[in-house]
């Protein structure tokens, strides 16, 4: 049997009996098949069953409930949209990225009333962001943040903040200014996975494990194909697994598998928080390119997370690139940089995984009522809030009672895909290479690398 606690922190630390449940046996009826057991599925089958509780819903899963990036990401419940508000004005106008922007906000809040009305303790504490500059090239970019939330009648929710002020709620080496964004959580990401499939199960939900789909169909009669057989809908088919749907040969070019990898520090003493600070429990991230995100669990561990990890041609995903010793010894090395003062702590835990990066940066959901097949995907590495709102959208679209959320953005939209190797492999190597340059020739005061606005061109979002 396999042990899934050794996948992550957040699953060893679940409170919940990670035994697969059964495995479908045979074919089966339903009204709506979902592909996937984490947020996306749940949260679109959670409210399916919550607008109309006669509905016969299964979720088919390859391995358990939150295997994925459900259960392995840095435990933000964060109104952070993988597009900048800047782009998204660009793209869509004031109005809709507005309105994107305020319902990443209430899909913050959405999280704690379900855990809430549903017993969930995913140790939900809404702390805020605090966004870094470590280096004053790095000022430019929260000034440019701030502005763009400033135009779209957001700015009372983000502060700007000066070097001591960022120094008053944390001690970390560097830092010469900070944005702080009221509007996020932090979470138990493990606990929430778990306890949002038993909420799900005890709405009459079916979770089938351990159950690989090895191809799908849409039309009047949409089905999933599985070796033990098919699960055939009424309704609708959703594909909600995220990077892992690249396994699937038509959407294999859906989305790019990018690997984040996290260590966890040993529980920190009390002399060691009182130097740190961090007595709200922020969530903390830099300005780098190459992503430095950190969490404050609530047993008292830091966690880093950051990129980095090389991709590998084929979009391949496979347990082997869970960890890369380089990457994180790196991410520990990070951690003593930012907290001197940690010098010789122990670091009990280092895991990775996938999250799932469109071609555009842009979140979608899609449902097609001639093929009766729908999907949301595409978070980015942001997607502990953004799947309930992108399962709240599909549970509209399939349902057809629709609201504001179906005019967002988000909604009836289809991103391109990614190329065809080995250019993909190509394009986005560079790009690794690229951002990690300027990242350092940053942190050592230097010049950026004569490429930089090739890099910065091509990632820009």
């Amino acid at each position: 049997m396999m042990d899934y606690s050794k996948y992550s922190f957040w699953l060893e630390t679940a409170g919940d009996d990670l035994t697969p449940r059964p495995a479908l046996a045979r074919s089966i009826d339903v009204d709506v098949a979902v592909l996937g057991a984490g947020y996306t599925g749940l949260w679109t089958a959670y409210y399916l069953l919550k607008r109309n509780p006669g509905l016969k819903i299964a979720l088919i899963e390859k391995e358990i409930v939150g295997f994925g990036a459900s259960g392995r990401n840095g435990g933000w419940c964060s109104s952070k949209f993988p597009v900048s508000p800047r782009m998204l004005e660009h793209r869509y106008g004031v109005d809709a990225a507005r309105a994107l922007m305020l319902a990443m906000n209430d899909a913050v809040d959405d999280v704690a009333r379900v855990c809430q009305e549903e017993g969930i303790d995913a140790h939900y504490h809404k702390g805020g962001i605090l966004t870094l500059a470590r280096g004053d090239h790095h000022l430019p970019m929260l000034r440019s943040s701030f502005d763009a939330y400033s135009r779209l009648g957001l700015g009372q929710q983000y502060r700007l903040c000066s070097a001591s002020e960022a120094q008053e709620r944390i001690r970390v080496t560097n830092v010469h200014g900070a944005l702080f964004a009221a509007e996020n959580a932090s979470i138990h990401p493990g606990r929430l996975v778990r306890g949002l499939a038993r909420a799900f199960e005890k709405r009459g939900g079916l979770i089938y494990e351990r159950t690989e789909v090895t191809d799908f169909n849409g039309g009047p009669s949409p089905r999933f194909v599985t070796s033990a057989g098919e699960i055939r809908a009424k309704d609708a088919i959703v594909l909600a697994g995220e990077s892992y749907l690249t396994r699937l040969p038509e959407l294999h070019r859906a989305v790019l598998p990018v690997y984040s990898l996290i260590t966890l520090t040993e529980p920190l003493t009390p002399s060691q928080w009182s130097q740190i600070g961090w007595q709200n429990r922020e969530s903390l991230a830099s300005c780098n390119y190459t992503v430095d995100y950190l969490t404050r669990t609530a047993d008292g561990r830091i966690l880093f997370g950051s990129r980095g990890a090389p991709y590998r041609l084929g979009s391949k995903i496979s347990d082997e690139q869970d960890r890369h010793a380089a990457t994180h010894q790196r991410i520990q090395q990070l951690v003593t940089e930012w907290f001197p003062m940690l010098e010789g702590v122990n670091f009990t835990h280092a895991w990775g995984g996938p999250v799932g990066m469109p071609r555009d940066w842009m979140p979608m959901t899609e449902f097609d009522s001639a093929t009766k097949i729908a999907t949301a995907r595409g978070y980015t590495g942001q997607g502990v809030s953004t799947t309930n709102l992108t399962g709240r959208v599909l549970a509209e679209l399939i349902s057809g009672k629709r609201s504001e959320l179906s005019r967002l953005p988000i909604a009836q939209r289809h991103s391109p895909s990614w190329e065809r190797e080995p250019l993909r492999w190509i394009a986005v190597r560079y790009m690794q290479n690229a951002f990690s340059r300027i990242d350092e020739a940053g942190r050592q005061g230097k010049r950026s690398p004569i490429d930089a606005p090739l890099a910065q061109f091509l990632g820009r979002h």
